[in-house]
């Protein structure tokens, strides 16, 4: 069960210098459908512009408030709360309260792809999907777990990192079944002054929903077109917009996020894994697989599990 918040109008806030360019965040560059995996801790800060990436974001303040606008919606978040939204979204940091400079802010972010594989997640994929903003319930995570989580991100270990994400999907099922709280509501769920972008946008959610539900089964323009009742090159081109990739290379990348986690698992042949992935053919799943991650199907497996 979901609660709704009233989301208030934003006081005016003391002004944070604008922040100084990070090389470390290179995994969210702008226009791209999916960034890397990645976790910051830094001073809260304002942005000088609102921007786009390919990731469900998290944000955790330690002390404090501030106060963000996504797509128009104005939004304040308190401290001691994770906040989860989609980052493809237009977002930006416009308020600080005097306190937060005090604190630290801990970002999480998460690949859409690696998102969208997760299991089980029900109305909340299609709520972060539509443009929602939530606050997962403080049974579901805390600033221990979040500093774990950085520590083990930053050790560079690749396994280590596995187990980071394995149990960020783990944080996420247990908000689908125990809730959350709605700061900002979703477009899809009628929304009535976010309709300006919601209504393409809730066509491109039902497309993604699709290709996920199905990756295993033949998919084409045609087939993921109809399940919205758009005319195919219209359906084509607004998930193109809307996502920065073409519906292809969408259905590619998911297969091989699905693969990846299949090696990982190391019970199943590599031959089972392609084809429980929606790949046709060994040739191609190769093909695909030493393109995206540079190495064959059987060296990921060696390197992550007994390296």
């Amino acid at each position: 069960m979901t609660v709704d918040i009233a989301v208030r109008t934003p006081n005016p806030r003391e002004r944070a210098p604008r922040p100084t360019p990070r090389p470390d965040r290179s995994f969210y560059a702008s226009g791209k459908a999916f960034g890397r995996f990645g976790i910051r801790s830094f001073p809260p800060q304002i942005m000088p512009y609102a921007h786009t990436h390919g990731h469900i974001e998290f944000n955790w303040l330690t002390q404090g408030s501030m106060d963000y606008v996504f797509d128009g919606g104005a939004v304040s978040v308190q401290a001691g709360r994770l906040v989860a939204f989609w980052a493809g979204i237009p977002h930006q940091t416009i308020g600080l309260s005097p306190d937060s400079a005090e604190g630290r802010q801990l970002n999480i972010y998460l690949p859409m792809d690696a998102f969208l594989e997760m299991p089980q997640l029900g109305r909340l994929t299609e709520t972060l999907m539509g443009g929602g903003v939530i606050q997962l319930n403080p049974d579901c995570i805390g600033l221990e777990t979040l500093d774990r989580w950085h520590q083990d991100y930053r050790s560079g270990n690749a396994l280590r990192t596995e187990i980071v994400r394995a149990e960020i999907g783990t944080m996420f099922r247990r908000a689908a079944i125990t809730g959350w709280d709605t700061l900002l509501p979703a477009w899809v769920e009628g929304a009535g002054s976010r309709t300006r972008t919601g209504s393409p946008v809730r066509y491109v959610v039902r497309m993604v929903r699709h290709i996920v539900e199905n990756i295993t089964d033949p998919l084409s323009a045609d087939s993921i077109a109809k399940v919205v009742g758009l005319h195919p090159n219209y359906a084509i081109n607004l998930f193109t917009k809307v996502m920065h990739i073409s519906v292809q290379k969408f259905v590619i990348r998911m297969r091989l996020i699905r693969a990846r986690s299949l090696l990982f698992d190391g019970s199943l042949s590599i031959a089972n894994v392609a084809f429980q992935s929606g790949f046709v053919s060994q040739t191609q799943f190769y093909e695909h697989f030493r393109k995206a991650y540079g190495m064959t199907p059987s060296q990921m497996r060696k390197d992550t599990i007994e390296g």
